[in-house]
């Protein structure tokens, strides 16, 4: 089962998972398109399901695809349909960071911002 990004990372996207990744299944969006957040996207049918990424990513944005919560649920088809309304060409596998390193104080206002209880 592939691993999903959720939108815990929009506008967050620390790059510690995509430096971790074994075969750099994970990819930012080089171009604007308002139907997508500004994070991370893993490519469903290049993850290997390692799991490498999850414990790197201080935001706790990233799940195993059966394990997503229900509040990100639709999250996961998002991650999928991207690849599939963008081309290989307008992604990079070397995205800049937004936010690098958070705080615990941080993390807890990103969770409450999505209306996420761990």
């Amino acid at each position: 089962m592939p691993w999903v990004i959720t939108r815990l990372c929009a506008d967050c996207q620390d790059v510690a998972c995509v430096k971790v990744c074994p075969v750099d299944c994970i990819y930012g969006l080089t171009v604007d398109d308002p139907s997508y957040r500004k994070m991370l996207f893993i490519q469903p049918e290049e993850c290997i399901n390692c799991a490498a990424c999850e414990p790197e990513c201080p935001w706790g944005a990233i799940f195993e695809d059966a394990a997503v919560p229900d509040i990100f649920k639709e999250d996961t088809e998002i991650n999928a349909q991207v690849f599939q309304a963008h081309s290989k060409e307008e992604f990079t596998t070397t995205p800049e960071p937004i936010l690098q390193h958070p705080t615990p104080e941080q993390i807890d206002a990103n969770y409450k911002k999505w209306g996420y209880q761990k």
